[in-house]
């Protein structure tokens, strides 16, 4: 099925994907969509159940109970599961050290992979999360991979005030059975670590040009 232009934006926590790919879509008068953020409103749904995260089969039963409405504000994606709003809760610091054991479940990303998928069929993207370039957008021409080192994305972290342990995340996101964190062969890799979000967003269109997508502002 034809879809509308995707630029497909991965990398690990803190790398500064998310501010990179919000300023991208602005740039482009694109739609912006936080893959990232649809397994954190799953996550927060199951504790608010009491559901422990690392019970696939538990978390499994939840997912087909739940009514997932993904839609757009602001040129921006968005998430309801059962009419509610999970986006105040989305960087709670149980959801932060339980996201990972949620998508790890195969069955999470295929629903949520579906509904990421769904938005390309109305409009040009600029996608994030972590398995954008390899699974949900295999054949875009598109793709790139921002990191940074372990440190600088430790420091970005605590300046948010979040205390989750990076290198565990790491770990558990690139050993995952279900889509793991990984560099698309493909993608352009970019080290944001001395980078301000203006200088990774210049980056990523001056390698959008020489691809040959037309950018009009």
């Amino acid at each position: 099925m034809d879809t509308h232009t995707v630029v497909a934006i991965d990398g690990p926590a803190a790398s500064g994907k998310s501010a990179a790919a919000r300023t991208l879509a602005k740039k482009l008068a694109f739609v912006y969509v936080n893959s990232g953020a649809m397994y954190r409103a799953v996550t927060w749904v199951a504790l608010q159940k009491g559901i422990a995260t690392d019970d696939s089969q538990a978390v499994i039963s939840l997912l087909h109970d739940m009514q997932i409405e993904c839609g757009l504000a602001n040129n921006e994606s968005n998430i309801r599961i059962n009419g509610m709003n999970p986006e105040p809760f989305l960087n709670d610091e149980a959801v932060n050290h339980n996201v990972s054991n949620i998508a790890s479940v195969g069955e999470v990303r295929e629903i949520l992979v579906a509904k990421q998928r769904e938005y390309a069929q109305h409009s040009d993207l600029v996608m994030e999360g972590r398995d954008i370039g390899t699974v949900v957008f295999p054949h875009t021409p598109y793709k790139f991979y921002i990191d940074a080192s372990l440190e600088v994305r430790a420091q970005r972290r605590a300046r948010q005030g979040l205390r989750d342990e990076i290198s565990a995340r790491d770990r558990r996101d690139s050993t995952r059975r279900a889509s793991p964190l990984m560099i698309a062969e493909d993608s352009h890799v970019i080290d944001s670590s001395n980078l301000t979000i203006d200088g990774v967003v210049g980056e990523i269109i001056g390698r959008l040009k020489l691809k040959g997508l037309k950018i009009n502002y």
